[in-house]
């Protein structure tokens, strides 16, 4: 879980009502400004799977792109983009799945990952678990393994931890 989160939550803005009325979007923009934060932050990421054998590091558009690519590098492993529908230039595996405000499709190339490669699926903010669940079936769809998934943050209350049950999960900060 997340010992002590205060030196991450001191760096994440709250904007209200965005996107949509009631909801309060975590706004990580500052922590990635913030060089001592942002290197904490994916430093504490390694940290928490540094006992997990990963081949590579998969990231989901857009914001999971910036957290995941350093993991990977930290690591020593390959980094896996996940995008929306159609942004992806040749063969692709899609999974549609439901937001906390809406439906989406994700999708992966085709030859990104193969038979028994053990995936680290790292993002930015763990709400609802739509988004990581669907990634989980597209790795699990081309063969692979979700060995962990790590996010910046995580919306306690919006119950994606118990979407994810019997995976490990990993978060910096729980609201």
């Amino acid at each position: 879980m997340a010992p002590n989160s205060h030196w991450i939550k001191s760096l994440v803005r709250d904007i209200p009502d965005f996107p949509s009325k009631g909801v309060t979007f975590r706004d990580i923009t500052p922590l990635l400004g913030d060089a001592e934060g942002f290197t904490k932050s994916i430093t504490e990421l390694v940290h928490r799977f540094e006992n997990v054998a990963v081949d590579r590091v998969l990231g989901m558009e857009a914001r999971g792109f910036i957290i995941a690519a350093p993991v990977a590098y930290r690591i020593g492993a390959g980094f896996i983009p996940v995008r929306k529908a159609g942004k992806l230039p040749w063969a692709v595996v899609r999974e549609e799945y439901q937001l906390e405000y809406g439906r989406d499709k994700l999708e992966i190339h085709r030859d990104a990952i193969h038979p028994g490669e053990r995936i680290l699926v790292i993002d930015d903010v763990l709400a609802t678990g739509g988004t990581a669940l669907a990634t989980c079936k597209l790795v699990e769809a081309l063969g692979g393994k979700v060995v962990g998934l790590g996010f910046l943050i995580e919306l306690e209350e919006l119950g994606g931890r118990e979407r994810l049950a019997g995976q490990l999960v990993e978060s910096l900060a729980i609201y």
